[in-house]
């Protein structure tokens, strides 16, 4: 059974950070591109950045990049990604996304699983 568990949301001041992780089973972790993306209420999901199977590409949407990082340790079958100069746009409940096909590279891949999310709150 495929399961991605991500922890690591909060509350944060703007300009702040936070560390994000997903941790991945039920599947060959090494495989497959991951996804980060985020859904505030009332909107849609929102794709924010993609890492290849092996991390050597990593894809951004324009308004995270420069301030957020994303990165994988396949040893751990778990897939960070780094918040910085948080904004109260950030404010999202932040999920992880398996790529459906294998071996997929390119930013914003069609997923097939999905975890259920961590809440990142950005206020004063």
């Amino acid at each position: 059974e495929v399961q991605l568990l991500e922890s690591g949301g909060g509350l944060v001041q703007p300009g702040g950070s936070l560390r994000l992780s997903c941790e991945a089973s039920g599947f060959t972790f090494s495989n497959y591109a991951i996804s980060w993306v985020r859904q505030s209420p009332g909107t849609g999901l929102e794709w924010v950045s993609t890492i290849s199977r092996l991390g050597a590409r990593t894809y951004y949407a324009d308004s995270v990049k420069g301030r957020f990082t994303i990165s994988r340790d396949n040893s751990e079958n778990t897939l960070y990604l780094q918040l910085n100069s948080l904004e109260a746009e950030d404010t999202a409940m932040y999920i992880c996304a398996k790529a459906r096909l294998t071996f997929t590279t390119g930013p914003n891949p069609p997923f097939d699983y999905r975890g259920q999310g961590t809440q990142v709150t950005v206020s004063s």
